[in-house]
C-alpha cells in the first residue's frame, strides 16, 4: 500500500460523502435503520472497499479474497451502499431493502447477500468470528486478511474480549480490527453509560497492537491500514476516532439518530448539508 495521492483523497473522500447519503436515503425509503453509526463509518468504509480490501465484485466468493465483517451490524446502510458502489450488485436493488424476500436483510446475512461475509445483528460477535476467518487463514496458508468494523457501545460486551483474547493466544497479525469510536450509544454517550477508557491500554494489556487514526480523514485512515499491515506478532486495533452522525448538523453526537428515521424536510437538509440535492443518484 503507498501513500495516497491528494486527487486519491480527493476521490475517497467524495466516495464516503456518497456512502452517507445512500445510507440516508436508504434509512429514509425504508422507514428503518441506524444512520448515525453508519454516518461516522463513512471515512473508514470507502478506504477499506475503494482501496485497501484485496475483493473481486465478479467473484464475491474468491477464495483469496480478504474478509469484513461489520460486527456493528445495525450499520448495515453504509455497507450496502459500499457494496453496491463497489459493484458487488446494482444500487437499484436497495429499494426493497429490509423486505422478507429481498436479499438485503435489516441487518447483513451472509447467506443471502454477495459481499457479505458474516451474519450480525446480535452485538459483539465480529472479533471472535474474525478469529475463526484469521486462523483458517494460517491453517489454509492463505495470505488474505480479515478486517471487523466493531462499535464502542458494542465493546462493552464481554464476548468482545473473549475474542480479544483468542486473537492474542494465536498471535493473529492477519486480523485488523477496527474500532468506530464516536463515543454515542443507543442511549446517550458511552463515557456515562459504561466508560471504555482507557481503551487502548486494555486492547495493549488484551497483547494487541493499537494504532490510532482520524476516522473522518482519508489520508490517516489509509495510512494506519499500511502500519497495522506491516505489524507481525500481534493483532492489530485501530482506534478511529469519529462523530457520530458525522456530517449532518442535527444529527452528530446526537443519540437520537442512533436508530431513528430523517423525514422528508430533515432529509432534504442532510442532503443539502452533505452537498447533494434529494433527486440526485
Amino acid at each position: 500500500m503507498t501513500d495516497m495521492t491528494s486527487e486519491q483523497v480527493e476521490q475517497l473522500t467524495g466516495v464516503a460523502t456518497q456512502l452517507r447519503c445512500d445510507s440516508l436515503r436508504l434509512i429514509h425509503r425504508r422507514g428503518a435503520g441506524h444512520p448515525g453509526g453508519a454516518l461516522s463509518a463513512a471515512e473508514i468504509m470507502a478506504v477499506l472497499y475503494f482501496d485497501t480490501l484485496r475483493i473481486d465484485p465478479t467473484k464475491p466468493d474468491w477464495e483469496a479474497r480478504d474478509r469484513f465483517l461489520l460486527s456493528k451490524g445495525h450499520a448495515s446502510a453504509v455497507l450496502y451502499s459500499a457494496l453496491a458502489r463497489r459493484g458487488f450488485f446494482p444500487l437499484t436493488e436497495l429499494d426493497n431493502w429490509g423486505e422478507v424476500e429481498c436479499r438485503h436483510q435489516g441487518h447483513p446475512d451472509r447467506l443471502k447477500t454477495p459481499g457479505v461475509d458474516m451474519t450480525s445483528g446480535i452485538l459483539g460477535h465480529g472479533v471472535a468470528i474474525g478469529c475463526g476467518l484469521a486462523l483458517a487463514a494460517r491453517l489454509k496458508k492463505q495470505d488474505y486478511r480479515t478486517y471487523v468494523l466493531i462499535g464502542d457501545g458494542e465493546s462493552q460486551g464481554g464476548i468482545v474480549w473473549e475474542g480479544a483474547m483468542t486473537a492474542a493466544k494465536f498471535k493473529l497479525d492477519n486480523l485488523i480490527v477496527i474500532l468506530d469510536y464516536n463515543d454515542v450509544q443507543l442511549d446517550g454517550f458511552v463515557h456515562d453509560i459504561m466508560p471504555l477508557e482507557p481503551v487502548a491500554d486494555k486492547w495493549t494489556a488484551f497483547g494487541w497492537q493499537v494504532i490510532h487514526c482520524d476516522g473522518h480523514d482519508i489520508r490517516s485512515i489509509q495510512q494506519a491500514l499500511a502500519v497495522a499491515q506491516s505489524t507481525k506478532g500481534k493483532p492489530i486495533l485501530l482506534i478511529a476516532k469519529t462523530i457520530k452522525g458525522k456530517g449532518v448538523s442535527f444529527m452528530e453526537n446526537n443519540s437520537y439518530w442512533h436508530g431513528n428515521v430523517p423525514n422528508d424536510h430533515q432529509l432534504s437538509q442532510a442532503l443539502a448539508e452533505l452537498g447533494q440535492e434529494v433527486t440526485d443518484d
